[in-house]
């Protein structure tokens, strides 16, 4: 695996004033954060994603801590995740390779092959439960059909391109070729493609989906559902914490958090 998770523990966020003012406040425009972590590992580079996007590489393999910049918001929270690697593969990115952060956001992201069986003049509907465990299949989720192939030159097929310079019975204009698309979910030399859906903003639940494909002549496929997806809505974050009170005798601490400066 080109990267591990394993051995390293205690990763901690601390955001980085800017100044200090007067009144002792700190004050914090550039956003800057300080990540520390532990490991047991020896020997080993580590690299810090933010939100699944390389941030930062350490620069030797004692380093345990590293400043970087986070984005601002009041909606949702920001994941850090700090991974070690291989000294010869410091600077390789391996955000494609990460788990999909899909907790973070109230969205369900579905990805669909869009392979070369899928008719020319096709197009797909998506459905959903909207949360009630029975998909309605009567009102689609979109306003109009997503055409399979917008693009005709995208399909490969006979007389679908330059005649005679493909394979036998198939032309390949601007198909996706061997080892560009989803390797292994085509005919033999060409790739599959993929369409990405992302829902609008979701409250928290469970929710099923599933897709039908149309053809040019109205004929429908039957439905083939998505497995059941959880969302699960990030905290807020605190724009200020404060302490309100201290009760010395209970030991106990009563935090003010304010969602607002």
């Amino acid at each position: 695996m080109p990267f591990s998770r394993e051995g390293i523990q205690d990763v901690r966020v601390h955001p980085l004033p800017d100044a200090i003012a007067p009144d002792g406040q700190a004050v914090g425009i550039s956003r800057s954060v300080l990540v520390r972590w532990h490991s047991t590992l020896e020997g080993s580079f580590y690299q810090v994603y933010l939100n699944g996007r390389l941030a930062g590489t350490t620069v030797d393999t004692q380093q345990r801590q590293m400043v970087i910049q986070t984005p601002s918001s009041f909606e949702s929270a920001v994941r850090v995740e700090v991974v070690s690697v291989e000294p010869t593969e410091v600077h390789v990115d391996f955000s494609a390779q990460l788990d999909s952060a899909s907790y973070l956001s109230t969205r369900a992201r579905l990805v669909f092959l869009r392979s070369q069986s899928l008719p020319l003049d096709g197009a797909f509907n998506l459905y959903g439960d909207a949360g009630t465990g029975q998909i309605d299949y009567e009102t689609p989720l979109n306003d109009a059909p997503f055409p399979i192939w917008p693009c005709p030159q995208d399909k490969a097929g006979f007389g679908l391109s330059c005649f005679g310079e493909g394979d036998f019975g198939w032309d390949a204009a601007a198909a996706v070729g061997f080892g560009k698309g989803c390797f292994g979910c085509a005919q033999f030399g060409l790739d599959a493609d993929a369409v990405e859906w992302i829902s609008p903003a979701l409250a928290e639940g469970t929710y099923r989906f599933a897709v039908k494909v149309v053809d040019g002549a109205g004929n429908t496929s039957p439905p083939i559902e998505i497995a059941p997806l959880t969302i699960v809505p990030p905290a807020r974050p605190a724009a200020r914490l404060s302490v309100e009170a201290f009760d010395p005798q209970t030991r106990q601490l009563t935090l003010n958090v304010a969602d607002h400066f």
